[in-house]
């Protein structure tokens, strides 16, 4: 699309809205009947569209997430846009991260970088001639005007209006000048940018919403006919949102709740267009713990930071898809019908659910209207049962066993006992206890390495041992293990010590503390009898002698 249209105002050729060059009938053609026909225009399709300007944060992966489960729930398709209009805040690298994050959580759009379909092209630089269409469609029907005031002018002016106790941020003064006037400007070269004509936006119903039902109208907050098209030709988020989706044949879009004010404006725009308008709903935005909004200026958000801790990705959205997930509430049918739907039953907030789980259950009725706290307690709780849910199948064990495996070696990089077979061993031992496999060297270091007797934890079970009672409880144990012949796989070793402490008359503390300082040095874990299982005659023998 790039280079389809040239502005001809300066060559003397026509002179389309006030300045901008009106492209030929074909040409504007091949824009309105763009991709949006080459789809079944019945099917549900989403978009979820980030700006490459760092890593995606968990709000984002939030807002992808519930674009997935909305396009899977009513058998529709999603497609990832890059807003990357704004060339001073795009980061390197941003892209990239963003689809590998996508990856990482098994949330595969539909179309575009990298899966190219009809929709296309997905960058919203490469679609500048589109909005510059728009923008003079808009110019030619009135309903927007070129605006040529410097930031020093439009400054003066809006101190003039606060100081006369006007609420509006311009006095419209360019919308006054002639055709005539404006040509001169456009082939002098001024610099301009493009405003909507607020007072020229035809009638149309009531914003509604999927989330919020009616909100209230915002006009009276928005800025005095915004910008539509910067000095640069590049366009504001309200133009370029309106044409993409459109084009783009985007039949619902979900987007966080700091766009609602903004709606009343799109309508608009949608109106002035002559363009039918997508289905809006509007998500409550995710607060940090201090009730700050969550975004990529504050740490430990972003989705990066949670794959290199080790989290799992079904628990991660599953702790997501529920924060703000309360009771169910009238709302607007998906179709934008006025029937509401009936109330559902919805999950609490800690319930675990798999991914299919949560495209069966999600609905936007059960969306809460507040801004929701993510709570790091209920990530732990959510991982912990995903985590066992994993380990409790073969081919789940050894992909977690794979998972954490390097994180290990580095963890103990001396020891010969980081393998695949030992770490599933661990895993399996510490089943409950895990709230991320990247816990185990934590949980469990003395089935890598040797237990270490000299810290203050092992020192302080050691003194409360008394030496005779742990001599005896030692040498018991250690004489019934070398007596068995049968291999250490089939010992049933729950049952051997509850003989063992049965026949010294001890209780259960006295007897397995000793054998818990022996072979671990740690004063909690997992049941002796699968510490022995797990670390194998030669080492447990070795510890107890």
């Amino acid at each position: 699309m790039r280079g389809k249209y040239e502005d001809n105002a300066d060559k003397g050729g026509p002179v389309w809205g006030r300045g901008l060059s009106f492209p030929t009938p074909s040409a504007f053609l091949e824009i309105s009947c763009s991709s949006r026909h080459l789809s079944d225009p019945q099917m549900v399709l989403l978009r979820f569209a980030p700006s490459p300007t760092g890593p995606l944060h968990l709000g984002g992966l939030r807002m992808a997430l519930y674009n997935h489960l909305f396009a899977r729930k009513h058998a529709g398709k999603w497609l990832l846009r890059i807003e990357d209009t704004d060339a001073s805040r795009s980061v390197p690298g941003s892209l990239e991260g963003i689809r590998n994050a996508l990856e990482w959580a098994g949330l595969r759009y539909d179309f575009g970088p990298g899966r190219e379909g009809p929709h296309g092209p997905y960058f919203q630089s490469e679609r500048l001639d589109l909005y510059k269409s728009y923008a003079g469609k808009l110019l030619d029907s009135g309903n927007a005007y070129r605006c040529f005031c410097s930031q020093d002018t439009l400054a003066e002016i809006k101190g003039k209006l606060a100081r006369s106790g006007s609420s509006a941020s311009y006095d419209r003064r360019c919308l006054h000048l002639t055709e005539e006037e404006v040509a001169r400007k456009v082939r002098a070269g001024e610099k301009h940018v493009v405003r909507f004509n607020n007072t020229a936006a035809p009638t149309r119903p009531s914003a509604t919403d999927l989330i919020f039902g009616r909100p209230r109208d915002t006009h009276a907050s928005l800025a005095t006919d915004p910008i539509i098209l910067k000095t640069d030709q590049f366009p504001t988020y309200h133009l370029a949102s309106v044409a993409d989706d459109h084009e783009m044949g985007i039949t619902h879009v979900l987007r966080g709740e700091e766009w609602l004010p903004s709606l009343p404006l799109h309508l608009d725009l949608y109106a002035s267009l002559k363009i039918p308008a997508p289905h809006f709903g509007h998500m409550p935005i995710l607060l940090n713990p201090d009730g700050s909004k969550m975004s990529k200026r504050h740490g430990d958000v972003q989705v990066v930071d949670f794959i290199k801790r080790g989290w799992e990705p079904e628990g991660v959205l599953n702790w997501l898809v529920l924060s703000g997930w309360g009771v169910s509430h009238e709302a607007p049918a998906p179709d934008g019908s006025s029937q509401a739907r009936s109330p559902s039953i919805v999950p609490d907030s800690t319930r675990i659910m798999t991914m299919d789980e949560m495209v069966d259950q999600f609905d936007l009725s059960a969306i809460t209207h507040r801004n929701t706290v993510l709570e790091a307690a209920k990530l732990e709780y959510i991982n912990k049962h995903h985590v066992m849910r994993r380990a409790s199948t073969r081919t789940g064990l050894e992909e977690l066993a794979q998972k954490v495996h390097e994180h290990i070696k580095e963890a103990f990089p001396n020891s010969p006992h980081t393998t695949l077979d030992m770490i599933k061993k661990a895993i399996s031992i510490l089943e409950g206890r895990l709230t991320n496999i990247y816990d185990i060297p934590f949980h469990a270091p003395y089935l890598f390495q040797e237990p270490d007797l000299t810290s203050t934890v092992a020192k302080a079970m050691r003194e409360k041992i008394a030496s005779e009672n742990y001599d005896l409880v030692i040498k018991t144990v250690k004489a019934t293990l070398e007596g068995q012949s049968e291999d250490w796989d089939d010992i049933d070793f729950l049952t051997l010590l509850h003989k063992e402490r049965e026949g010294l008359d001890l209780s259960t503390k006295a007897f397995m503390t000793p054998l818990r300082y022996a072979l671990t040095g740690m004063k909690d874990g997992p049941a002796i009898a699968d510490v022995m299982d797990a670390l194998g005659r030669e080492r447990t023998l070795a510890r107890l002698r």
